[in-house]
This record gives structure tokens, C-alpha cells and sequence, in this order.
């Protein structure tokens, strides 16, 4: 599910989801002892994929893109995640301050599915349950 400027989107038929945490390296070089290596966050980066089931997706890139070219106006969202356990439990995680782009909006043929992909950048992910 997204959540962009208050407004919810469902993306009921995902079809797939990775994502990759960014990290900023630091590395030190002592002259009195053995290299160290840190790294930080530097936030989250992904993409998925999702059947065009409604117009939601599509709607919703109108709006960011009318919203920037009315009032210059960047709008940051969230993104939610959940994940079947195989103990029965589901667990959510929140990508907070995400930009999202639309990768592929699709192709549009006749008695086809129409796939659809979004990339995604968030400041970070936290887990809700």
C-alpha cells in the first residue's frame, strides 16, 4: 500500500517487491593499527511490480506530476510492506519518505495483463508489528 499526500493506494495483485538498504561506507586508516570500517545508513532504495487491477497507480503519478508542474510542489510518501510468516503472523514494515518513480506503466493489449513497475528511495524502514 502507499500512502502519498494523505491519499491511500491499494496495489491488490503485487507481483513483486525487493528492496536494498543504502549504507555510506567510512573506512579509517590508522597508522597504529588495523584498518576500520564503518558503514551508516544512508536509506533504502527498490522496486515492485504489480498488475494494473484499477486506475490507482496511475492516478496517483497524474497527481505527482500535475502537483509539480502547478505549484512546484515534491511530495515524499510512504510505503507500507507486509510479509506472511510461516508461523501464521504478518509482519509490516513503513518505508518513510519515499519518492517513487514509474518505472514501466505498463503495455496495453487486448486479452493481456498489464504489469506495471515502481522504484522506489525512502529515508528509512521501520518495523510497525
Amino acid at each position: 500500500m502507499l500512502i502519498y499526500n494523505g491519499s491511500r493506494i491499494k496495489l491488490p495483485t503485487v507481483t513483486g517487491f525487493q528492496a536494498q538498504q543504502q549504507t555510506h561506507r567510512l573506512t579509517s586508516a590508522p597508522l597504529n593499527d588495523m584498518p576500520a570500517f564503518y558503514d551508516t545508513p544512508n536509506g533504502w532504495s527498490g522496486t515492485f511490480n504489480f498488475q494494473r487491477d484499477n486506475s490507482g497507480a496511475d492516478d496517483l503519478f497524474a497527481a505527482i506530476e500535475s502537483g509539480f508542474w502547478d505549484a512546484g510542489t515534491m511530495i515524499l510518501g510512504s510505503i507500507y510492506q507486509y510479509l506472511d510468516e510461516c508461523d501464521g503472523t504478518t509482519t509490516t514494515y513503513e518505508f518513510m519518505g519515499a519518492t517513487i518513480a514509474l518505472n514501466n506503466a505498463g503495455n496495453f493489449q487486448s486479452e493481456n495483463i498489464v504489469n506495471q513497475s515502481v522504484s522506489f528511495m525512502a529515508r528509512s524502514r521501520n518495523k510497525i508489528s
